[in-house]
Parts: structure tokens; C-alpha cells; sequence
């Protein structure tokens, strides 16, 4: 059985001023993807500089890791105001090239954890979905390129969707790109499956609507089953 993959920037999180942690889609994916016994890749990006503090965490959970190396890692703020939370952008992480892709050629689907519009140009997507099926992490759609306080917008290049076969959408991600994300206004962006996470944890959602997805499950099943995985992986302890 070919393996499903999840590609993204780490990235360096502090939660109301403690201490930095590794975050992005490789790494709370492959949290997911290590308890549900589909054989699984992660491709995972960061800055030199951060390899021992964001990698290690990663490669300790056991799954086969690719790893780039860049200049930059991102890096969010995140604090509560009630059951509010507020997130800071304090850095971006480099683009994903086509060459940072080598390594990748055994998979057939492939989840793209974006954290922002300047990850994963067009023409790297392009790249990707050759041969294969590709999931789209919905962020790298609505949060801009820049730093500072986060504000989603509707502003990406439509070009990035004509690779995507699956977008993933959290509740405020499909608000910023059609508004009131009825089945009308969700299929005016043209991907083949839209779907809205119920979870509230993305990445494991993502990765688990892959995996029943790459395993025959159609898209309405795959989505139930995904969430009833959720579901059990928020109710054990995952370390």
C-alpha cells in the first residue's frame, strides 16, 4: 500500500507567552497519522536554525519525515480573550520550491498544510498534483502574506485551486473566501470536494478524511469517519 503524505511548514508557536513549541500540519498531522495504521509520509520545512527544536519533536513521532531546510521559519502568537482566540503572524516560513518535493513520488494523495498564501505557489502545486491527488489546507488560501495581527481575507490566486481535488475549510476559512458557505457558494470555487472541518483540530482532521478517503471511503463517509477518528484521538492522550 503506497503511503499518504502531509507537506508543510513547522512552525514556532508561543501559546500566551510560554515557552516555544513545534506546530504546522506536519507535525499535528503526523500526531494523527501515527494512530491510524495507514502507512504515512511527512514532508516538513523549516529554518536551519530551528532543525533540533521543531524536527526532533516531529521525528519522535515515528513516521518517515522529509525535511527541508530554509531561512525562515513561521512563528504565531497566540492568546485568549474568553473562548476567543487572538493569533499574531511573527514570521513567515519560505516557499515550498518544486525541488523540495523530491522524495515525494510514492504517494498518490498528499495533504497540503499552508499556513499562509506565500507557501505553496501555484507552479509547486502544480508539480504536486501530478499523479496524485491533493488536499488544500483552506489557511493558505485566506491568511495574507504578511506579519502581525491575523485578519483573513478572500484575496488568493484562484490559479492555486485548479490543482486542489480536496479544500479543507474551517467555519471563518469558507466565511472570507464566499461568505455564507452554502453547498451554491462552496462550489463556486471549483474544487472537486469541499469540506467543512466540525472538529476544530484541522490537521488531524485532514489527515484522517485522507486516509478514509485513499482507502475507497466516498467523500460524505469519508468525512463522517474522519470526524468520529477526531473524536477518539481528542478523547486519548496523544504524547
Amino acid at each position: 500500500m503506497r503511503p499518504v503524505a502531509v507537506v508543510g511548514n513547522l512552525s514556532r508557536d508561543l501559546v500566551d507567552e510560554g515557552p516555544p513549541r513545534a506546530g504546522g500540519a506536519p507535525f499535528h498531522a503526523a500526531r494523527a497519522l501515527r494512530v491510524l495504521g495507514r502507512p504515512a509520509l511527512v514532508g516538513a520545512k523549516c529554518a536551519d536554525s530551528d532543525r533540533d527544536s521543531l524536527l526532533i519533536p516531529l521525528v519522535r513521532l515515528g513516521l518517515p519525515v522529509l525535511w527541508r531546510g530554509g531561512s525562515s521559519t513561521a512563528a504565531f502568537s497566540f492568546h485568549y480573550e474568553g473562548d476567543r482566540r487572538v493569533m499574531t503572524v511573527d514570521a513567515l516560513g519560505d516557499p515550498w520550491t518544486t525541488a523540495d518535493l523530491h522524495g515525494l513520488e510514492r504517494t498518490d494523495w498528499v495533504h497540503v498544510g499552508a499556513l499562509a498564501r506565500s507557501d505553496f505557489p501555484a507552479e509547486t502545486l502544480a508539480a504536486l498534483a501530478r499523479d496524485r491527488r491533493v488536499s488544500f489546507d483552506g489557511q493558505g488560501l485566506v491568511r495574507p502574506a504578511r506579519t502581525g495581527p491575523l485578519e483573513l481575507d478572500g484575496d488568493y490566486d484562484p490559479e492555486v485551486l485548479r490543482h486542489v481535488s480536496i479544500l479543507k475549510l474551517a467555519e471563518e476559512e469558507a466565511e472570507a473566501l464566499v461568505g455564507e458557505p452554502d453547498e451554491e457558494a462552496l462550489r463556486s470555487l471549483r474544487v472537486p470536494e469541499v469540506e467543512t472541518d466540525p472538529t476544530g483540530a484541522g490537521d488531524a482532521f485532514a489527515a484522517a478524511y485522507l486516509v478514509s478517503r485513499s482507502t475507497g471511503h466516498a467523500p460524505t463517509a469519508a468525512a463522517r469517519r474522519a470526524t468520529a477518528l477526531v473524536a477518539g484521538l481528542l478523547g486519548r492522550q496523544v504524547k
